[in-house]
């Protein structure tokens, strides 16, 4: 790939060879973790097997459903960033519209406030939406409003923000990689596919803080191709 004058491609290729470094460390961090979850269903067949016991069915139903959990996220994470080979004029406003539709919920609210045509992968542009929504009613609660809206300016391309308490500075850059939660409950894995997705598009994302307080995460380098 040869390198724009301003670095753009170079600095595309770095992030790229970055992030699968990353997803490297994933899937060894992944399989460490896995071997708690079936070690426990092991552990529980054989018992079985060695007293006739089935009360321990449900822990192993369990671990096994948290096995499946974690290869889920590790197939997704690879799928989501194989390069957009045939990306397609995609309105972005309707496709945030179904992202919303099957994770917002009644007390929250969505304000899209955009209408550019992007050339896009319509699946994976509504699994970022999707990711960026769950995050928002994740951190900033219930009765959200969440805003999508156009870059001003020169930058081409879009935002997602929310009226929540924001990301702190610090940990702007961090909540992109994979496995990274601050919520117990967490799996760190919605942002990092984002962020792969975004990649994978040729497109660059960001988190900075809504200029009212909240979270904002802006995606630029983004080729629109209407209004």
């Amino acid at each position: 790939m040869e390198a724009t004058p301003d670095g753009t491609e170079s600095h595309r290729e770095q992030v790229l060879s970055e992030r699968n470094d990353r997803l490297q460390d994933l899937i060894r961090s992944i399989s460490h973790d896995l071997r708690t979850p079936l070690a426990v269903a092991e552990g529980n067949v054989e018992l079985a097997r060695e007293t006739g016991d089935l009360s321990r069915l449900d822990s192993t139903e369990r671990a096994l459903a948290r096995a499946n959990e974690l290869l889920d996220h590790l197939a997704l994470l690879a799928r989501e960033g194989e390069t957009i080979h045939e990306p397609e004029p995609t309105e972005l406003e309707s496709v945030a519209e179904a992202a919303w539709s099957l994770v917002g919920r009644e007390e929250a609210t969505l304000s899209a406030e955009v209408d550019l045509i992007v050339s896009a992968d319509r699946h994976r542009l509504q699994q970022l939406f999707e990711n960026l929504f769950d995050n928002a009613l994740a951190h900033a609660g219930a009765d959200v409003t969440v805003t999508v809206g156009s870059l001003d300016g020169e930058r081409a391309g879009f935002f997602v923000e929310d009226d929540g308490p924001g990301i702190p500075e610090d940990e702007r850059t961090a909540v992109f990689e994979t496995g990274y939660s601050d919520d117990s409950e967490g799996q760190g894995f919605g942002l990092a596919i984002c962020e792969r997705i975004a990649v994978a598009h040729g497109w660059t994302i960001e988190a900075i803080e809504r200029p009212e307080g909240g979270a904002r995460f802006e995606i630029s380098d983004v080729e629109v191709v209407g209004r």
